[in-house]
C-alpha cells in the first residue's frame, strides 16, 4: 500500500541577501519530494534579490514583497499563507541538506506531529564547519530546550495545526518558544537520524548576542520557571566552559 505524501509547505523569509537567496532557493525548488508549497515573504529588497526571486517565480507558490517589522513579522506572514500539513522555515542563505532530504524525512514515519533531525553549519564560502555544538537529542520533548536550542529552526518539520503565530516580544529568540509551543501539542516527535539542514552561520541574533541572551531567559524562565531557569543556565555556562577549552584543545 502506498504511503500518504503528505503537503510541506517551505517557508522562506529574506531582505537584501542578494548573494546567497539564490542556494536557498534552488535547495527547496530542486527537491525530489513533489508536494511542496514554497512560500517566500521579501521585506522589499533594493539590492537584486527581488529579481533573482522573479527567475524562479513560477516555482514558488506564493511570493510576497513588502516591508515588515523584522524577520518574525515576515514569518508570521508566510504562515498566515501556507496551507500545508507541515511547516518548514528555510531562510536566506540556509539550506535544505540535499535533493531527498523531505523525501527522506517523510519516509521515516507515517504522520508524526514533529520530525526533526542534525544541522550542518556552513561559512559564507559554504565549506563546512562541522555539526552544531548542541547535537540534536535521540528523543526531543518540550522541555529538551532548558538546557539550549537542541534542534535548530532549519531542522524541524512541523504540523501546521499545531502551531501559533510568533511573539512579537521576542526580536531574536521567538523561533525558540515557537518550537517548545508545538512541542508541548505534539503527541509524535521522530527524530529522522540524519544531517536534514546546512545553516549559515552569523545571524542577526550572533550580532546582537546580549540581546538573545536577555530573549532566551525570559523564554525559558517563561517555559521552566524562574528558579529552574537560573539553575538551568549556570549548567549551560559550566558546559558551554569545557566545550571551550576542549575545542581550544583541539585547535593547539
Amino acid at each position: 500500500m502506498t504511503q500518504p505524501t503528505p503537503k510541506l509547505t517551505v517557508i522562506t523569509v529574506v531582505y537584501n541577501n542578494v548573494s546567497d537567496i539564490e542556494r536557498t532557493l534552488l535547495s527547496v525548488i530542486n527537491q525530489t519530494y513533489a508536494n511542496i508549497e514554497y512560500v517566500v515573504v521579501d521585506g522589499k529588497s533594493t539590492d537584486g534579490t527581488l529579481e533573482v526571486l522573479k527567475r524562479y517565480e513560477t516555482r514558488i507558490a506564493k511570493l510576497v514583497s513588502e516591508p515588515d517589522k523584522g524577520i518574525y513579522d515576515a514569518m508570521n506572514k508566510a504562515l498566515k499563507l501556507a496551507t500545508g500539513d507541515y511547516v518548514l522555515f528555510i531562510n536566506s542563505g540556509d539550506e535544505i541538506y540535499a535533493e531527498d532530504t523531505v523525501a527522506k524525512v517523510f519516509e521515516c514515519a507515517p504522520d508524526a506531529d514533529i520530525y526533526y533531525g542534525e544541522t550542518e553549519m556552513v561559512n559564507s564560502q559554504r565549506q563546512s564547519l562541522g555539526q552544531r555544538r548542541h547535537k540534536a537529542p535521540q528523543q526531543f520533548t518540550w522541555r529538551g530546550f532548558k538546557y539550549g536550542m537542541s534542534i535548530s529552526h532549519q531542522a524541524i518539520y512541523v504540523r501546521r495545526t499545531l502551531t501559533d503565530l510568533y511573539d512579537p516580544r521576542y526580536q531574536l529568540s521567538a523561533d525558540i518558544d515557537w518550537i517548545i509551543k508545538a512541542a508541548k501539542k505534539a503527541k509524535t516527535i521522530v527524530n529522522t537520524h540524519q544531517y536534514v539542514a546546512k545553516y549559515l552561520v552569523g545571524g542577526t541574533s550572533k550580532k546582537k548576542h546580549r540581546q538573545s541572551l536577555v530573549e532566551r531567559f525570559n523564554i525559558m524562565q517563561a517555559h521552566y520557571g524562574l528558579l529552574p531557569t537560573v539553575f538551568n543556565h549556570f549548567i549551560i555556562a559550566f558546559n558551554l566552559s569545557l566545550y571551550w577549552v576542549r575545542n581550544g584543545r583541539t585547535n593547539d
